[in-house]
């Protein structure tokens, strides 16, 4: 073997692990960087809440509509504000969270069955929110309602956590005199 073919091939070898570590070290860093990002985003998904909290967010109010527009006994979704307005067979209104209490997915009403029916896991809620099957361990949320001049007010700044459904969550139009 000839100076020549062994310098040759000492030039390929050097450029070859040059390479691969030129590699590794590309491969390396990308790994960093995905890592880095998922590390961001869990962190972001996990304090949103928290921050939520924090920022004592104002008062929001949803006009939900004249008493007259829900009829006895029914069940009408509001999805600018993510709840259900509830009305009982006595009238009384009820204002309940659209995310079940298991693992927040949002729970549709199900008008054929009476209930509120979670697709994820399958707890059931009965029109008071109250739970039917769990896993769910406890009621929906409810936000307050206020009523003014016969005009349905829904304040959904914050929920209100339960443990079951009380008669005096409900509230009741003022019957006017004339």
């Amino acid at each position: 073997m000839s100076k020549l073919d062994e310098t040759t091939r000492e030039q390929d070898t050097h450029r070859s692990f040059f390479r691969r570590s030129f590699l590794n070290i590309i491969w390396a860093g990308l790994g960093i960087v995905a890592i880095a990002e998922f590390a961001s985003v869990i962190i972001s998904y996990l304090s949103q809440g928290k921050a939520r909290e924090k920022s004592g967010r104002s008062t929001v109010i949803i006009d939900a509509g004249h008493v007259d527009r829900f009829p006895v006994n029914s069940v009408t979704a509001n999805i600018q504000g993510r709840f259900y307005l509830c009305r009982m067979e006595d009238g009384g209104f009820l204002a309940l969270s659209s995310k079940c209490t298991h693992l927040g997915c949002t729970v549709p009403w199900v008008d054929k069955e009476k209930r509120f029916a979670c697709p994820c896991h399958g707890s059931s809620f009965d029109i008071t929110g109250n739970v039917i099957s769990p896993p769910a361990p406890r009621p929906l949320d409810i936000y307050l309602v206020d009523i003014e001049n016969n005009i349905v007010k829904v304040d959904i700044s914050k929920g209100i956590k339960r443990e079951r459904f009380l008669k005096k969550q409900l509230v009741y139009a003022k019957k006017v005199l004339k």
